[in-house]
């Protein structure tokens, strides 16, 4: 990854790195001996550009007096170049990559470029500055403290002022194959790894230890720890790789480390590397925790204040000291080269030509420099220890790099460790019989091999006895219930055996939901090889396979039980696109996860005694309630047939038969379906099925398979789409078997989860906040189109039925008939409705009794009445049930009467215009029983002579009158309206003999515009004319009565008089007024 990234930075620089091949060009072409200093600006680093910047200054100033001193005329000059890393999410070096690079790139721009680098001390950074391979190689010199990676081993142009980390891999090997007088010779060794809070030094020291291809990896046996919990799991372990752990940090980490593991065993050994803490030889005074720890750090350091900022005193460290003098370091070289070219002399061999820094030694601020043939300085590890006497750190060994070679100090240290020596690499066994647990151990496992054999044995000697031993018998079919306690029972009368809506193929078995599949050519009497099968079937228990019962037989056939999974099929699962949209369940790892699922059924099923499904198809792979794809309709090769279908492989079309690599082609239709979500084997320009076997069938030059395109996939999805295309291959023998396409598809989905920085709880979580806000919107949509859909459906019940009959057939599904001590009731009809139909077409009667009793229902929605029923011109309205309104029922009548009376009196009809609607209106009051009839069409019905009565009155009155009973007027007299009526007289009701009954006509002050009704002989002429005035209203009409499809075909013309040609009305149509005055109530 590092080569690709970095070309990219380094391939607009390579113009940049010609300007000076050598230090020797720019001795002669810049005058001016340029230093650019490249480091990190963040000052959380100790080589921050803030802290080494007065230290270089210091440095310049110090070699300008040396220059003075030898009589040279020429300053250094330092030129600052600062990056952070503050906008990356991992800040520091890890981030640094290319910043240096891009600072380099600036500088040839400017014409800047110098002599000689400082910086940058990041690996990752220098890496990119001074690595042949990657397609750039920098000429000028660097100088960098830090820069400790193997990476950076070697590199003609780069000086390292710090020891690298190859120098501690050397100082390692060296102290482990040594023996000494406290010491043992070593091989066995732990390296604990810090997988966060580590220090670049700690980081790349650690590195040079883990990586394979260093000196110490290859010369020793060492067992890297990288977790915590590895190495507290370590410590504790009695049969651990070694006592010796190798860490790098500092004394916190050590106490935190004995803080969690409790107690550490006496033998037990910490070597510390802590190579730039000078408190050890600052505070000689060692902590309790640092008894058993041998650390690793330079020798005693003394710095010299910087006179130029003597508050950042305390900013002085090895890395500040370090490029100080790097300076010291170039102008000494510098220098010896001016003097040199003074003289005349040779002052640079090939040696210098390729590293101007090699074989140097001089003295500075970090103390006494050795460099090595590479750039590399040579140092003394200093190995202390915490004597036991004094408790102070002292001494114990010094290595030196430059020969290799462990110098001992003190020969008889005051160790602390057993015997005063440091302990052995390899943890004694202190016991050598077996302990309680490993007899144990022992012993069960002895039991279990001597049980394994036994039951092997006695496997294959009655392997046959057992395929037969289950005799075959049926499930007794009241074992199999309903599904849930509202669907109805799975038996079926004799009358209803050929309606298949009365049977539900769904049930449960043993509180188990089950489906009932038909078996078909077979009267449940099954042959040997059948019942072995079956047995078969029952003992397949796999978790992506559906689990099989046994079989019913009912009267009416033969069905097998098998597992119900109740979210359908996989193809039913791809088509719901609401249900299941893709940005929810159907992303790329679902789809592997299905195609996964499919994929271990298959496996197990050809690893199992069926060996072959030779059905699979996306509509028998079915999806549980947990998502889980199983398949089904396996096994039963002699029961059920294979089919010829898109998913049977091309060899199986052209001869019949079954085959694992036929699975295998059925399973790449089916992955095609589930990746693309497209019908199964849909291409875009062949629909037909028939074609499409034939084609796959007989194949032409190239085979063909479903539309499947690579353009613009990522590259996990060209590796799923490869592994179709290998499933579906021509060849059988070239298609991959189950158990490595479950592999693949294991590696696939890793492969996909690593993509990306979040880990597997994010990306779960993410999913189930995917899920939960789905299924919310669905919940409302779905909600809101219930609540909808209710209020329509009881807005319905409202206009059918009263409010509270319909409230308490919702709660308890009945309604209790109730009896009523007293209500009102309204009839009316329309006068001469027989003659009108008579005169009208079907749709004109429809028409016009919409249009008259639309109105009558907006009146009734000012009165508290119930509108019972319509039939025919007929019009029934009660008031006082089944709401009891006291004694307000026949006023609401009553003032509806008279408003439906004033509407009828504006009203005209629409076909017949000039024929007046004349109306008859019946009251009366009385008790009555009331209560809803029937469960188809239900209505709510009234009973009693009270109804009887009512309809009397409006039978028994004039147009337009409103004809009230003396028990409706008794009921308006007890309230505080005052309504108008006029006596009729005794009137004679069917039933009831002769009653005294009521024209009611108004209420006193009210405004009502009602018409005046027509005397009796008027009334009796209206009924023998009314057809004479139809014909001539339809006469007046453009259309004629002959071309009319009446209800009746057969009209009698009668001779019209002379009145009717006339354009005036008749003389009856003249309507009488009454002179008596009205009554009041």
């Amino acid at each position: 990854m590092h080569s690709w990234y970095s070309l990219s930075c380094l391939g607009v620089l390579i113009a940049a790195v010609v300007a000076h091949n050598t230090l020797y060009d720019c001795i002669i072409s810049d005058p001016h001996y340029t230093l650019n200093v490249v480091l990190l600006e963040d000052d959380i680093y100790e080589w921050s550009l803030p802290f080494v910047q007065a230290a270089v200054e210091q440095a310049i100033e110090e070699d300008r007096l040396a220059n003075e001193a030898d009589g040279l005329n020429f300053t250094l000059r330092a030129n600052f170049n600062g990056f952070t890393t503050t906008g990356y999410n991992q800040q520091g070096c890890g981030s640094s990559t290319c910043e240096g690079v891009t600072i380099l790139k600036k500088l040839d721009k400017d014409k800047e470029l110098g002599c000689v680098m400082l910086g940058p001390s990041c690996t990752f950074a220098t890496f990119q500055l001074v690595d042949q391979e990657i397609g750039f190689s920098l000429t000028i010199p660097i100088i960098s403290a830090g820069s400790f990676g193997l990476s950076c081993d070697f590199k003609p142009k780069l000086t390292r002022i710090l020891p690298p980390a190859r120098r501690i891999a050397g100082f390692f090997l060296n102290f482990m194959n040594v023996s000494l007088p406290f010491k043992e010779y070593w091989e066995q060794v732990y390296v604990y790894k810090m997988a966060e809070n580590y220090t670049e030094d700690c980081f790349w020291y650690i590195n040079a230890l883990e990586a394979p291809v260093s000196v110490f990896a290859a010369g020793t046996k060492r067992e890297m720890l990288r977790r915590e919990t590895d190495l507290l799991k370590a410590l504790k372990s009695s049969t651990r790789h070694s006592n010796i752990f190798i860490i790098c940090g500092s004394v916190r980490d050590i106490v935190s480390i004995k803080e969690k593991a409790d107690t550490i065993q006496e033998d037990t050994m910490f070597i510390l590397l802590d190579v730039y803490n000078t408190e050890y030889h600052d505070n000689a005074t060692a902590s309790e925790s640092m008894k058993d720890v041998l650390v690793v750090t330079l020798p005693q350091r003394n710095y010299k204040t910087l006179r130029y900022n003597s508050s950042d005193n305390d900013t002085i460290n090895d890395y500040v000291a370090g490029y100080h003098d790097g300076v010291l370091l170039f102008g000494k070289v510098l220098r010896e080269r001016m003097l040199g070219r003074q003289q005349n002399d040779v002052f640079f061999n090939e040696t210098a030509a390729e590293h101007p820094f090699a074989n140097v030694t001089f003295d500075g601020m970090g103390g006494h420099y050795v460099l090595d043939e590479y750039g590399d300085r040579e140092v003394n590890f200093s190995v202390i220890y915490t004597s036991t006497m004094t408790g102070q750190y002292e001494t114990l060994l010094v290595y030196d790099t430059s020969k290799n070679a462990t110098i001992t100090v003190n020969s008889n240290p005051a160790l602390p460790w057993k015997g005063g020596v440091l302990p052995e690499d390899k943890p004694k066994i202190l016991d050598d019989g077996f302990d309680v647990q490993q007899v144990i151990v022992i012993v069960l496992s002895l039991s279990i091999v001597i049980v394994t054999a036994i039951a092997l044995i006695f496997y294959r000697q009655n392997r046959k006895e057992r395929l037969m031993q289950k005799k075959w018998s049926h499930i007794e079919p009241h074992l199999i219930g309903p599904l849930d306690e509202k669907e109805v029972s799975l038996k079926i009368d004799d009358n209803k055996r050929k309606d298949s809506t009365y049977f539900n193929h769904r049930g449960r078995y043993d509180r188990k939901p089950v489906i009932l599949k038909e078996l078909q050519h077979t009267d449940g009497d099954f042959t040997e090889s059948q019942r072995i099968e079956l047995n078969t079937l029952l003992r397949i228990d796999y978790y992506n396979l559906t689990k099989f019962y046994g079989t019913v037989k009912f009267e009416y056939g033969l069905y097998g039980v098998f597992e119900l999974c109740q979210r359908g099929s996989l193809r039913y699962i791809l088509n719901d696109r609401i249900s299941y949209p893709d940005e929810t369940f159907m992303d790329m790892e679902f789809k592997i996860s299905v195609m996964y699922d499919i994929a271990k059924g298959m496996s197990y099923l050809h690893s199992s005694n069926i060996q072959v499904h030779g059905r699979l198809k996306s509509t028998n792979c079915v999806v549980d309630n947990r998502m889980v794809v199983k398949i089904t309709d396996f096994g039963c090769h002699t029961l059920l047939k294979p089919d010829r279908d898109l998913w049977t492989a091309p060899e199986h079309l052209r001869k019949d038969g079954v085959s694992q690599k036929g699975d295998v082609y059925s399973y790449s239709i089916i992955a095609h379906e589930i990746v693309m979500r497209r019908p199964p084997f849909y291409t875009q320009y062949c629909c037909s099925k028939a074609e499409k076997l034939y084609r796959v069938q007989y194949p032409s030059a190239n085979v063909f398979r479903p539309d499947l395109y690579f353009e613009g996939m990522s590259e996990r999805e060209i590796e799923l789409y490869m592994l179709v295309t290998n499933c579906w291959d021509e060849d059988p023998e070239r298609r991959p078997d189950f158990k490595k396409i479950e592999s693949s598809l294991g590696k696939i989905f890793s492969n996909l989860h690593n993509q990306g920085p979040e880990t597997y709880m994010d990306n779960l979580i993410r999913r189930l906040q995917m899920y939960s806000r789905t299924l919310e919107r669905l919940v409302e949509e779905r909600t809101s189109l219930y609540k909808a859909e209710r209020d329509r459906a009881d807005r319905l019940n409202f206009m059918l039925l009263p409010g509270p009959v319909v409230r308490s057939l919702k709660e308890t599904g009945r309604v209790k008939p109730e009896l009523f001590e007293e209500v009102t009731i309204y009839f009316s009809d329309i006068v001469g409705f027989t003659t009108l139909c008579h005169y009208s077409t079907p749709m004109e009667v429809v028409d016009m009794l919409n249009d008259i009793y639309k109105n009558f229902d907006s009146i009734l929605d000012h009165h508290d009445v119930y509108k019972v029923e319509t039939i025919g011109d007929a019009y029934m309205v009660a008031s006082g049930l089944p709401k009891r309104n006291g004694n307000r029922h026949a006023v609401d009548i009553a003032r509806m009467a008279l408003d439906i009376l004033a509407f009828v009196g504006t009203f005209e009809l629409q076909h017949l215009p000039g024929i007046p609607l004349w109306i008859r209106i019946g009251v009366h009051s009385g008790p009555c029983a009331a209560g809803v009839v029937g469960n188809k069409m239900p209505r709510y019905c009234l009973f009693g002579d009270t109804v009887n009565t009512a309809s009397r009155m409006e039978s028994t009155g004039l147009p337009l009158r409103i004809h009230v009973s003396q028990s409706t007027i008794n009921i308006l007299q007890r309230t505080d309206c005052k309504f108008e009526y006029e006596q009729r007289g005794e009137t004679y009701l069917k039933g009831k003999g002769k009653l005294l009954t009521y024209w009611l006509t108004g209420v006193t002050g009210g405004q009502y515009n009602l018409p005046t009704p027509p005397t009796a002989e008027n009334f009796q002429r209206l009924q023998q004319d009314l057809a004479e005035m139809i014909m001539s209203s339809l006469k007046r009409g453009k259309e004629g009565f002959d071309k009319r499809k009446t209800l009746s075909t057969k009209i009698r013309r009668r001779e019209t008089n002379s009145s009717l040609q006339k354009d005036g009305l008749p003389d009856y149509f003249h309507l009488a007024v009454t002179e008596s005055p009205g009554t009041y109530l």
